[in-house]
């Protein structure tokens, strides 16, 4: 395995810049936001894709910081029932898939989307419990009409050009847990696997050791994020899992979260990290930061830190013992 980082953690910097620092943390990879929510200030795939000497040079300064891209990631919503929103998310994950194309890069990291509630919908709905009825009646029509129908396309567009995609299992949106993303997967292929990120498991209830068995036996983990997450034991049962308030409004949620370590502890990830290569995942981890308890800097610096200790690193060799 290698470790990694998403790079929009650094925005701020310079592509070089950044890349240097990263590389000086000792890591190998790096993955970087080419757009949509994770913006794009190291990558703009619309002005690489159309200048091939802006295109060399991206290469180029990339190659001189001895990193290797992991994924290329544009989270959005291209399901969402506005069209104008939609458009907007859609092109640039087709772009982004263009470029990882040109790149040699093997992955996209995005979200599933999530639709509305009809074709005259505003805002997207999210249903999450089976009854009232409407509930399976909207959650049904909401993956035939809208879920499969966009994937299989964008499925089938990605596998021609040697891209798989890594869909974040995230709250919010269609694909969020292990079955939704299998049930995703079935309908339109093996193009189609996980970002997975134990964050969003631990605030759903599910166990990411599990998560990782449950993808791994099917070969659909893609990438790999590394977020932890805490929940509060008073605050949950105020709110629950689903809670609504704002991120910053840290003292009072239900859950938050946290740089890796400071959620679990470390024997915790090292049965994720164990678990992943158990079901031959060797690629690449990557820290993404989202802890408001610390600096970007220090949140980083800790994560690399506490992955270093159980990081998985060498090939596994023959068990002289048997």
């Amino acid at each position: 395995m290698k470790l990694g980082v998403f790079a929009v953690l650094f925005a701020q910097k310079p592509l070089k810049e950044a890349l240097e620092y990263i590389a000086s943390k000792g890591l190998e990879a790096v993955e970087i936001g080419t757009g949509s929510y994770p913006g794009n200030a190291h990558c703009n795939p619309q002005e690489l894709l159309s200048d091939s000497g802006k295109l060399d040079q991206f290469k180029k300064t990339v190659e001189a910081s001895g990193l290797m891209i992991s994924a290329l990631s544009c989270h959005g919503n291209p399901l969402h029932p506005q069209k104008p929103i939609a458009k907007e998310f859609h092109d640039n994950l087709i772009e982004t898939i263009e470029l990882a194309s040109k790149l040699g890069v093997p992955v996209v990291n995005t979200f599933s989307g999530c639709p509305g509630d009809s074709d005259d919908a505003k805002y997207p709905n999210w249903p999450v419990a089976p009854w009232p009825n409407d509930y399976q009646d909207l959650l049904k029509w909401q993956w035939e009409q809208k879920v499969i129908p966009y994937w299989t396309e964008i499925a089938k567009f990605a596998q021609e050009r040697n891209v798989k995609i890594g869909l974040e299992l995230h709250g919010g949106f269609s694909v969020h847990t292990p079955a939704t993303l299998l049930k995703l997967r079935e309908a339109v292929g093996e193009t189609i696997g996980a970002n997975l990120d134990p964050s969003h498991m631990w605030w759903q209830g599910i166990d990411p050791v599990q998560a990782v068995h449950i993808l791994g036996r099917e070969g659909a983990i893609h990438h790999f994020h590394a977020k932890d997450t805490t929940i509060d034991p008073i605050n949950v049962n105020k709110h629950g899992v689903t809670d609504m308030q704002s991120y910053t409004l840290m003292l009072d949620r239900a859950w938050q979260f946290r740089t890796v370590g400071y959620g679990h502890d470390v024997k915790t990830w090292a049965d994720i990290i164990s678990a992943l290569r158990l079901v031959g995942y060797d690629y690449v981890v990557s820290i993404e930061h989202e802890d408001g308890l610390m600096s970007v800097d220090e949140g980083f610096t800790k994560a690399v830190e506490n992955l270093n200790q159980i990081l998985i690193k060498e090939p596994v060799g023959e068990m002289w013992w048997v």
